[in-house]
């Protein structure tokens, strides 16, 4: 040969090895070979055919033999195309084509799926889809990759639509790949035992898997029970359908909660159809799969399982043990049972380290059960009645004496009817039917409403279980009863025989005018039947879809269409989900959220929303994500200028210490009233946080400055420890007097580093929020003769909201943001704030390859929510009516798609709400980027301010992209137009970055929103902290009338009382006490240096009103100055008139004698009393000295003496004199 032809012959023969290689490799991988085209025509079957050339035989794809396809006698619902694989095999996807050369195809249909030929079950794209679109002519080939491949070895195609100018016509093919298995059947008392070698490092590994398939028609049996080391074991038991997980430590038949944990998947497991379970563990997790549905369980350390040494599966009693979870074995089929890499079947057949207990089998030889499913209004099945069964085969009747009736059923409904007939010789009509979900059986006297009999039986029976209901009748008595069991058992005695007539009417009756037979007054039920027998004979349903016997409208027979909308649940955040045959419910009590699968949380995202609502201070429930997974809270809001958000924990009192032998320190912890997550959560939020931190100490080193190890350290939520004092900054290892350089010994960066044994105080604010909340604190130096130490912890206090006004300007049509794809499958809420002159504009917009997701301005007077998740186009819209969006205000805009509904809500208007399809796609699959503010295709852009802008609880940061986007401007001013309403009173509102203000100046009110005109006292006993406020809750004391005010402190207790309302108890946290009273003041003070900025603020407007009474412990200072003027140690500044001011005032209960007025001031104490509507109070008290209580001396002065200087005895409860005169300034 030539040496050329040779280098290319060789150059072929290696191309041909690798595409052979090639083909292999992709071949072992690849699923999607065609299954159906060379098969015989014997393994094809149908409903029935028009003709021979129309057989199920010819339903091949791109095939012209016969007619060129199936086509049935009769184009209705009850038509089938059935085809054998000949074995079990995997299903990847299913084509569809017309018969050829005809008007005849499918247009949609269901499929359907059996290993054995009967008891089919129906393939549901996303869980809830039934049908599959098919072709809209006769020669396009229409082919559906399902989501989840099916294994078995029968298909069933059952047409739903076709062309309506045609008729039925259809060929089909289906793709996959052989499928191979090694399966075990066990009979209930059988097991397998899987001990593992002796090699200690075979069954431990970083992660272990458990995998198996079962089927099985039982609902309770166990499946797997492990054992390992120090007695753990893990069970897996089905219990009425449902899987559960054991997860146990010790050998206890009854394990208590610290030893036993229990995880439930899955529902309706017992249909006799192949579900796949899965167990991962590794690292402290267990991941737990049933079909579809997964949960990853965090194992708590006591119970995670040590290293396993035997597995049995069927049963536990293969480990010789009684303790067990169920002690009813496994009746059913087990399939691939694999531990790691251990085929365990194989090992049983080759008997290798496995064990068998009772009969196991290596087939799977199942049991023939024919269900029937009633779907709908119009179902009912129809047979043949003792009047027309009971024969011979000479003709001869046969004498019936009775009735025997049995049926099984499973159903969610809580009502409909199960059987009905007409008693022979027209002595009336029995109906057997679900009542409150209970059995209940009634016999109506013919033409009549006289019930003759009426009895009850069993209860919750509408828990999708099978229950089975026996009814007999014979010779005067008649009995009904549950489940077989005697407790659920009713017995009647009727005086007349019941027989029953021609036929037996079960679920429901014909729906036809000349019906006479049938009368149904009850629902019609929805769910599943079989095991039917009459008078104790089977009925052969396969027998009835052929109409060999009785009659049917709206049937499945030989299937359970039964599925649980509950399991996994789409109720969130602890909705309890019922459901009916159709649908399910979520009941949201309680749960802090609303919506069709409580989704969205009724409470705001911050105090900051609720002080723009016109809330006053308060506790309030805070859900910082919305309606993310994070809880809500109940947290106190200070109403302030700036609204603080307030979290106590269980430790904020003054703790003091003492020397101790053999403690060296002491271990406090802080539990916050709210979880670490929504601490957290709070933190990140909060524009600022901070908390109080106070030691004081005598010989009690603090943080050891400058150069030794600390003492005393505090870990936050880093946990790590931190090493500075409040005032310093992190890592700085100071206090704040080291920061500011004015310790009491200024070689140390603290005050208590000094060593000495005055007392002395450390304290300050902690504000880096990353180290934030304290949660717990170390105090080292309590070992010394003479060391005391008393540390504080204050609440965490936040304010402000980042969220809240976080916004974006839009100032072209063509700008938009973007961001990350909006993740919302099954439930999405967007929510924001929008104001705008423009008519229309586009909010949001994220696109699908099919699917999208939009929110529009239409018109100046509407909002539309549009999507497509697979079904078409949806919208939802509110109409605004008269009033104009596009006014330049603040408008608020919540939509919420879930997979019940959608919703629209704007502002206050009444929300929109459009219901989903019962049966379409559920998924919402977006791939695109989210467009804020526009479109990809720049077109109907927004202009105008969006703001808090929060998906699925998660707020996007408009700023920070508005930062680097042309044609968008971080922020939005101009909030006044909006909120401005809510300075109230002439306060004036003033605009601010992130929003505004309330300027009280011009109006007698203060607060917030210039609203309080109720009574504040105010405490200031130490200068280092701020004022305590103790609000009262008697409003509108600004209204002409006298009111009287009575204050009283004794120790923390700040008692107030104001007229005849309840008295109202304040506590105060400053260790302080009041000593060294210089002066009481009247009205205004002039020497306002010292005040803080709200008291000065409102004593720049002096008082306008009328005082009296006016006591102070002991002394009286208003009528001092008025009896007294030039004996009494009173100041009046201004002139001093008398007046009748308030002397007719109901609200003073002691009638006045002698009335003075005062228009001038008078001044005596530190204790200064102020209004803001009628009358503000403020005590302020300077400290003496820490830790040092000075009792009041001297005799008790006379109240009437004016030669007695003031004191200040604070527990003084002197009363007014026997001649009760009131004084008024």
């Amino acid at each position: 040969m030539h040496l050329r032809t040779r280098r290319h012959s060789g150059m072929i023969l290696q191309l041909a090895v690798l595409l052979w290689c090639s083909h292999g490799a992709i071949g072992k991988d690849s699923c999607d070979g065609p299954l159906v085209s060379n098969l015989p025509q014997s393994s094809f079957r149908s409903s029935s055919q028009l003709s021979n050339s129309h057989g199920p035989g010819f339903a091949k794809v791109n095939r012209r033999d016969g007619a060129g396809g199936w086509a049935p006698v009769e184009s209705n619902k009850y038509q089938w195309l059935e085809v054998d694989l000949g074995e079990r095999t995997e299903i990847t996807a299913v084509a569809t084509q017309g018969r050829y050369g005809s008007s005849d195809w499918v247009s949609s249909f269901l499929l359907m799926f059996s290993d054995t030929g009967c008891n089919w079950k129906q393939y549901r794209q996303e869980d809830n889809i039934r049908a599959f679109t098919g072709n809209s002519n006769a020669d396009s080939v229409v082919q559906f990759k399902l989501q989840q491949p099916v294994f078995a070895r029968f298909l069933r195609l059952l047409p739903l639509d076709w062309n309506p100018n045609g008729r039925i016509g259809l060929r089909l093919e289906a793709y996959g790949c052989p499928y191979k298995s090694d399966v075990a059947r066990f009979d209930g008392s059988s097991c397998l035992l899987y001990r593992f070698s002796p090699n200690p490092t075979s069954s431990q590994t970083a992660k272990d898997t458990i995998s198996l398939k079962f089927k099985t028609l039982q609902n309770s049996g166990t499946l797997i029970h492990t054992e390992g080391q120090d007695d753990h074991t893990i069970t897996l038991e089905l219990h009425k359908g449902k899987l559960l997980l054991h997860l146990r430590k010790d050998k206890s038949v009854s394990p208590g909660p610290e030893s036993h944990m229990v995880v439930s998947l899955g529902s309706l497991l017992d249909d006799q159809h192949w579900h796949h379970v899965a167990i991962e563990r590794f690292s402290g997790h267990l991941n737990f799969t049933v079909d579809k549905s997964s949960q990853q369980i965090q194992v708590p350390a006591e119970l995670s399982p040590s290293e396993i040494n035997k597995i049995s599966y069927g049963g536990v009693q293969c480990h010789g043990s009684q303790r067990v979870m169920s002690r009813r074995n496994f009746h059913g089929c087990l399939e691939n049972l694999l531990w790691n890499d251990v085929n365990v079947i194989d090992l049983a057949k080759q008997q290798q380290q496995v064990f068998i207990t009772g009969n196991v089998t290596f087939t799977c030889a199942e049991p023939v059960s024919v269900p029937v499913t009633f779907a709908g209004a119009q179902s009912f099945l129809q047979l043949p009645g003792a009047a027309q069964q009971q024969r011979d085969g000479g003709g001869v009747a046969v004498a019936v004496v009775g009735v025997a009736i049995s049926l099984q059923f499973r159903t969610w409904n809580r009502a409909g009817l199960l059987l009905t007939f007409d008693l022979q010789q027209q002595a009336g009509s029995l109906w057997l039917y679900l009542s409150e979900a209970r059995v209940r059986l009634q016999i109506h006297k013919a033409g009549r409403y006289t019930i003759l009999v009426d009895v009850t039986a069993g209860f919750g029976l509408n828990d999708g279980q099978w229950h089975s209901v026996d009814l007999t009748a014979r010779r005067g008595h008649l009995t009904i009863t549950v489940d077989k069991e005697e407790d659920s058992t009713a017995h009647a005695s009727p005086s007349f025989p019941v027989v029953s007539g021609n036929n037996l009417f079960f679920g429901g009756c014909p729906d036809s005018e000349n019906n006479q037979e049938c009368r149904n007054p009850f629902n019609v039920f929805q769910g599943c039947m079989r095991h039917i027998h009459v008078d104790n004979n089977a009925v052969d349903l396969i027998k009835v879809q052929q109409m060999l016997i009785g009659n049917y409208s709206d049937l499945q027979i030989d299937m359970c269409g039964i599925i649980d909308r509950c399991s996994p649940s789409h109720c969130e955040h602890g909705g309890r989900c019922t459901q009916s045959w159709s649908t399910f419910h979520c009941n949201c009590s309680n749960t802090g959220y609303s919506g069709a699968t409580c989704h969205s949380s009724v409470y705001e995202k911050s105090c900051e929303a609720y002080k723009h609502q016109g809330n006053t201070s308060g506790l309030y429930y805070i859900d910082v994500d919305g309606s993310g997974p994070i809880k809500s809270q109940l947290i106190y809001c200070n109403m302030t200028d700036k609204t603080w958000l307030v979290i106590q924990h269980n430790n904020t009192e003054l703790t003091k210490l003492k020397a101790s032998s053999g403690i060296n320190q002491h271990l406090a912890y802080f539990n916050y009233s709210a979880d670490a997550e929504q601490l957290w959560a709070i933190i990140t939020q909060a524009e600022h946080c901070e908390q109080e931190v106070l030691y004081h100490c005598r010989k009690s080193l603090l943080l050891n400055t400058p150069d030794g190890s600390p003492f005393t350290w505090w870990v936050g939520r880093t946990d790590e420890p931190q090493t500075y004092w409040g005032g310093a900054v992190p890592g700085s290892q100071q206090c704040g007097c080291g920061l500011q350089g004015n310790c009491i010994d200024s070689d140390h960066y603290c005050n208590c580093d000094a060593d000495r044994k005055e007392w002395a105080t450390d304290s300050g604010l902690l504000t880096h929020k990353e180290n934030l909340p304290v949660r717990w604190v170390v105090v080292g130096d309590l070992q010394r003769p003479g060391s005391e130490a008393a540390y504080k912890v204050g609440p965490l206090k936040c304010h402000g909201d980042k969220n809240f006004w976080n916004a974006a300007f839009f100032n072209k049509e063509t700008s938009y943001l973007h961001f990350p794809t909006f993740h919302g499958e099954l439930s999405a809420d967007i929510s924001f704030l929008f104001k705008t002159t423009a008519a229309s504009g586009v909010f949001l917009e994220n696109l699908g390859i099919k699917d999208f997701i939009r929110v529009e301005l239409s018109s100046p007077t509407e909002v539309v929510f549009s999507f497509d998740v697979g079904n078409g186009p949806f919208e939802v819209r509110v109409e605004t009516g008269d009033v104009a969006l596009n006014d330049d205000r603040w408008h608020r805009v919540r939509a919420e798609r879930n997979v019940k509904e959608a919703s629209l809500r704007v502002d206050a208007f009444p929300n929109a709400t459009q219901k989903a399809p019962a049966d379409g796609h559920i998924h919402l699959q977006l791939n695109s980027q989210l467009f804020v503010g526009g479109t990809a295709s720049r077109m109907k852009g927004f202009l105008g301010c969006i703001r808090s802008l929060q998906l699925n609880g998660r707020t996007l940061d408009l700023e920070e992209r508005a930062k680097i986007t042309p044609g968008v401007r971080p922020g939005c001013p101009g909030h006044c137009s909006s909120y401005g309403e809510l300075c109230q009173n002439q306060g004036r509102c003033v605009e601010m970055y992130n929003g505004f203000s309330c300027d009280c100046g011009l109006s007698a009110y203060a607060g917030p929103f210039c609203q309080r005109g109720y009574l504040d006292v105010k405490y200031k006993l130490q200068n280092s902290r701020d004022a305590e406020v103790f609000r009262t809750s008697v409003r509108n004391l600004a209204n002409g009338q006298l009111h009287r005010v009575s204050i009283r402190r004794l120790s923390e207790t700040v008692s107030v009382q104001i007229d005849q309302h309840e008295r109202e108890d304040f506590n105060l946290t400053s260790d302080a006490e009041f000593n060294a009273i210089k002066s009481v003041v009247l009205g205004k003070v002039h020497e306002s240096g010292e005040l803080d900025p709200e008291i000065a603020r409102l004593n720049s407007q002096g008082f306008s009103g009328c005082l009296s009474v006016v006591q102070f412990n002991s002394v009286a200072p208003l009528k001092a100055a008025l009896l007294y003027p030039n004996t009494s140690p009173v100041i009046v500044i201004g002139s001093l008139v008398e007046s009748t001011c308030g002397s007719s005032s109901p609200a003073n209960p002691y009638p006045a004698e002698t009335i003075h007025s005062l228009s001038g001031v008078i001044a005596v104490v530190i204790f200064v009393i102020l209004c803001a509507l009628a009358i503000m109070a403020r005590f302020l008290y300077r400290r003496k000295e820490t830790f040092h209580t000075q009792e009041p001396q001297g005799i008790k002065p006379e109240a009437d003496s004016p030669e007695y200087p003031f004191h200040s005895e604070p527990n003084s409860q002197n009363i007014l004199s026997e001649n009760q005169k009131e004084y008024f300034i």
